[in-house]
């Protein structure tokens, strides 16, 4: 019998293959993914840089909130739908095709909350749309109204 403590040799662990197949399953997920290019813009649309609008004849001020809920010069709308905007439109604008559609949306609001004030006008027979901005921080400072 053998009662001496021999001398144990611990067990090596070797990291070198562990790191090598590491890398080569990161290369192919690398290699592999794809990357929406969407991600990388940062879009805040509603500032602008512009001259003070002419003065029209007509204009209908659409004002559409951050959340999809549309006013109709200072008249809230219950209902979003398009053909209400439409009919809205039409009586504001009383049946004066040279009337002047103003979109002042809110820079939240979604796109299709815009595309739907777009669609009633065109319904409505009015061509001439244009979008309130506010003045960036430059033109603001130089004065430009």
């Amino acid at each position: 019998m053998n009662f001496r403590p021999g001398s144990r040799d611990e067990p090596e662990i070797n990291l070198i293959p562990f790191i090598d197949i590491l890398l080569v399953v990161l290369i192919f997920l690398m290699l592999t993914t794809t990357y929406s290019k969407f991600t990388e813009l940062k879009v805040n649309l509603p500032v602008a840089d512009a001259q003070a609008p002419k003065t029209n004849t007509q204009e209908v001020v659409v004002a559409v909130g951050s959340d999809g809920r549309y006013s109709i010069n200072r008249q809230v709308l219950e209902s979003a739908s398009v053909e209400l905007l439409t009919s809205v439109l039409s009586q504001a604008s009383q049946g004066n095709a040279e009337t002047v559609i103003i979109i002042s949306a809110d820079a939240t609001a979604t796109h299709q909350s815009v595309i739907n004030v777009m669609d009633a006008a065109r319904r409505a027979g009015l061509a001439q749309i244009t979008f309130a901005t506010q003045q960036t921080g430059a033109a603001a400072a130089r004065g430009k109204p």
